[in-house]
């Protein structure tokens, strides 16, 4: 059996999968998502990952056509239907299908889908090693014009600066704000260490707040590490003692170079690898089971 897809409650095989052409999500980009991860039969953070859905859905006046506690049995449903115990989640809500203009109005109901399969964000190498990213010239959206904080379906920002960062021959790309601070890379956050002390930019600095980062950031204030979220330069990137991202298909990942300046000592460093270990190891023992 090939890839079963949900769509407003029922399935559909992969090839079958199909949404209307005046979905205003693929019209206008007019919708929101979520990607959650499943780990060993567990899904991870899932009730954070639907509060963000949700939340992201009532800043731009979408009203899901389910109610949270559907969604999560749609979600588990579709692992389940497709055997899948290690997997990415993909769930998307859109306004639904209207005409071929702007108003939200006209379109009658809202439409949701949702896709469970493998993901492999990064190759191993690059967990053991750490990765290159560059900055790039596109800067990421003021949250006046488009929040970054709402997860929505208009990602042509963060594209821009992925097709930059590929041309630059890195695996992600570095983003900042108006300003010139650092607010995030264009599918992950980003932390910095320097003497001892954690610091990720906040979301007034144009990022959206992470599930992954959040997480990360309490189990360094368990581990006894001073974590600080403030606003910051590429500078205090190219002097920083480590530097690492994070995300939900990323989940924790060294950087060792940034714009061609050595992070570090040029490896992995000793709190990214041990924050690490214990993010693996919270994301694969805890969760709702599926």
């Amino acid at each position: 059996m090939s890839l079963q897809i949900l769509i407003d409650g029922r399935f559909f095989d992969k090839n079958d999968a199909k949404i209307s052409v005046f979905d205003h999500g693929l019209l206008y980009g007019d919708g929101v998502f979520e990607g959650i991860r499943a780990y060993s039969g567990r899904i991870f953070k899932l009730k954070e990952h639907i509060d963000r859905l949700y939340d992201s859905a009532k800043a731009i006046m979408l009203k899901p056509p389910v109610a949270k506690k559907k969604m999560i049995q749609d979600i588990r449903k579709t692992l389940r239907k497709n055997s899948l115990r290690d997997a990415y989640i993909r769930v998307v809500v859109t306004r639904g299908a209207g005409d071929l203009g702007l108003d939200p109005n006209k379109c009658p109901s809202a439409s949701y889908f949702i896709i469970a399969d493998k993901i492999v964000l990064y190759p191993k190498e690059l967990y053991d090693k750490g990765l290159s990213i560059a900055s790039v010239s596109v800067r990421r959206n003021i949250p006046e014009a488009l929040n970054p904080r709402v997860k929505s379906l208009n990602y042509l920002n963060n594209i821009l600066a992925k097709i930059e960062g590929t041309q630059r021959g890195v695996p992600e790309a570095l983003m900042l704000n108006a300003q010139g601070f650092v607010a995030e890379c264009t599918g992950d956050n980003i932390f910095i260490v320097k003497d001892g002390v954690l610091i990720t930019p906040p979301s007034s600095a144009g990022a959206l707040m992470g599930i992954t980062q959040e997480t990360v950031i309490a189990l360094a204030e368990k581990s006894g590490l001073r974590v600080k979220e403030e606003l910051f330069t590429r500078y205090c990137i190219f002097t920083a003692d480590e530097c690492f991202l994070t995300g939900t298909a990323a989940e924790v990942i060294p950087v060792v170079n940034v714009d061609g300046r050595i992070i570090g000592d040029g490896k992995p460093g000793k709190i990214t690898c041990m924050l690490i270990s214990k993010f693996r190891r919270l994301a694969g023992t805890t969760g709702v089971l599926i």
